[in-house]
């Protein structure tokens, strides 16, 4: 964790959801390390619930390198990676030539079927402190020089994009009597599906701290922008996420939040989350002191910005396979996103189809229909990023059927049949949730009785005695008032054993709110799904087919190369890519390939 001590977030957690469902490791971890757990959104529905979890730093690693290192069948060496191994490409594929292997810092080469790269911030990567500069990927950390020429010389699009961190906080030396504390959720919620619990008890978490900026921090800021090369680049930052300078630029005579996390349970160090600074040391020192809370804080180390290489993601495919090198993919910072997330996300869907590709099996591909990953790569692949991309719940459009409590129906099974990344115990556990959901809500379905019997058997809720028609218990579930546990008083010999076990009643609460919804979206991802299952070939020749088309529509259309016709009639992105016009034409352009096909 080479950043902020936390993991989720408002849409962040669904793809950490995600992730779990596909067996990866991030979400076991984080139920095995966190200090403090929150879910956020609370006051809107569970489709856009945000689980978020505050992480021990020293805790997280050591359970995920005794996790790595216990794998079966898995060697790692620790090395720098300084160029690629390639050679002819394979017939029949896009590519201009094939990964087979690297070459590492030290000479030795690693020959592979298949390459991911993962890069994080180090390609060419800068740190930038005040006016001072020296090429670094993260403190302390050499930037990754070589491959970023490799890459280029590829002929790959690289653009230039920047992040920062904060100054880290003595714990000892922070007021927090005279800050608003948070708390954290009691019970906590774990992200895996295969966690009952999470490893902390209750009562043993640690809490969060709130304290703001003032005028005198905007002024100093303003006064010492001159001292600040970071904040003058061109390069463009994170929006969601800015720099302090830049929110006192963009927002001025406004007060933000800034919270102070802790970065561990022995670990006297405060990360304060908002308050990334590239001014330098001396001035964040000064800073610091003119917060409420922080008067005599202590700076154990300085904040500092990050500018580094990326590689547009419109030139991968939606199996994060390069296009212009063969069996070379990309997750990650490399393809212009923010965030362990993001990257995890990238990281399990490029690792199973670098397997895949090695097996000679088809790609593993997780469409926008099926979940927040299917958008996140959708977006990069499509629209490609001008700023570091971020996952939010708006970004999806059927957000009420992708929900953080079923992503394990929407994705292990198919990762388990035909990814093969899914393990068996994972498997039988989603098999046996699924199996009590489908048994609960026919269970529910039918009990039926008249709204007036309703309102005598739950008065707890308040049920309008005016329908005619019967309910269902599974309709009187929908009432905020009612719970599992509520109706099993009521009928205890069919819904007992479904309120005994807590995850399963709360996800029959969740499915009786969004049945209705649902059932409507239903019909528009199908819909979708027809429009996916009409493959377009990877070498169709758009300026050779007859058709009254101009010359841009077919340039866009070329350069985009697109898989499937949802891309063309279906996808937001893609319409807000070439346009409304050059979407008609787009269709028409298709159609007369289908039409040249046919006869």
């Amino acid at each position: 964790m080479s950043c902020n001590p936390s993991f989720g977030g408002i849409g962040k957690g669904h793809l950490v959801r995600e992730v779990d469902a596909l067996d990866g490791l991030c979400a076991r971890i984080c139920d095995q390390s966190g200090v403090h757990y929150k879910v956020l959104n609370k006051r809107k529905g569970p489709a856009v619930w945000g689980l978020r979890a505050q992480i021990d730093r020293k805790l997280y690693k050591a359970n995920m390198q005794k996790e790595i290192l216990q794998t079966p069948c898995l060697t790692v060496c620790e090395a720098s990676v300084e160029d690629l191994l390639l050679t002819e490409p394979e017939a029949g594929s896009p590519g201009k030539c094939r990964v087979s292997g690297v070459i590492l810092g030290d000479g030795r080469r690693v020959h592979a079927g298949s390459v991911i790269l993962t890069t994080g911030t180090f390609l060419r990567g800068m740190i930038l402190i005040g006016l001072e500069r020296h090429p670094a990927g993260r403190m302390g950390d050499e930037a990754s020089v070589g491959l970023a020429q490799t890459l280029e010389r590829l002929g790959f699009t690289v653009g230039r994009l920047k992040t920062g961190t904060p100054p880290r906080l003595l714990r000892d030396s922070i007021d927090f009597g005279v800050l608003a504390r948070q708390l954290a959720d009691n019970p906590p919620v774990p992200f895996s599906f295969l966690s009952e619990a999470v490893w902390i008890k209750p009562e043993h978490q640690l809490s969060c701290y709130l304290t703001h900026t003032n005028p005198k921090v905007d002024q100093l800021i303003r006064e010492n922008l001159h001292l600040n090369n970071h904040i003058r680049e061109t390069a463009k930052g994170p929006r969601y996420c800015p720099s302090l300078e830049s929110k006192v630029l963009r927002f001025p005579n406004r007060v933000h939040q800034l919270w102070l996390e802790p970065e561990g349970l022995d670990s006297n160090v405060i990360y304060p989350q908002g308050m990334s600074l590239t001014l330098p040391s001396e001035i964040q020192e000064e800073l610091v002191t003119h917060i409420r809370g922080l008067e005599k804080a202590k700076i154990v180390q300085p904040g500092y910005g990050v500018q580094y290489d990326f590689l547009d993601p419109r030139q991968l495919t939606a199996s994060l396979e390069s296009r212009l090198v063969q069996r070379l993919f990309l997750a990650g910072q490399i393809n212009g996103t923010t965030g362990y997330e993001e990257a995890a996300a990238q990281g399990i869907i490029a690792g199973i189809n670098a397997g895949l590709r090695v097996k000679g099996q088809p790609p593993f591909i997780v469409s926008r229909t099926e979940g927040y990953i299917g958008v996140l790569i959708d977006d990069l692949t499509t629209l490609g990023v001008d700023e570091p991309y971020r996952m939010f719940t708006s970004r999806v459009e059927f957000r009420m059927s992708l929900r953080p409590d079923n992503a394990d129906r929407r994705l292990t099974f198919r990762g388990y049949t035909e990814a093969g990344c899914v393990s068996q115990e994972r498997y039988d556990q989603a098999s046996r949730m699924n199996a009590m959901l489908e048994e609960g809500i026919e269970a529910l379905k039918s009990i039926e009785f008249s709204t007036t019997k309703w309102a005598q058997l739950i008065p707890e809720a308040t049920i309008s005695t005016d329908r005619s028609s019967l309910l269902s218990a599974l309709d009187i579930l929908q009432y905020q008032e009612v719970n599992m546990e509520i109706l099993a008083r009521a009928f205890p010999e069919p819904l007992k054993k479904f309120a005994e076990w807590r995850q399963l009643a709360q996800r029959l609460k969740i499915e009786a709110v969004y049945q209705q919804p649902v059932s409507v979206q239903r019909a528009e991802i199908e819909e979708v799904r027809r429009d996916e299952a009409l493959q377009l070939p990877g070498d169709l020749d758009y300026f050779a087919i007859s058709a009254s088309l101009s010359q841009e529509v077919r340039e866009k259309l070329d350069s985009h190369r697109p898989q499937t016709m949802q891309i063309c009639w279906g996808s937001e992105n893609f319409k807000l890519l070439m346009g409304i016009r050059f979407r008609v034409e787009a269709i028409k352009l298709i159609y007369m390939w289908f039409l040249s096909m046919w006869l």
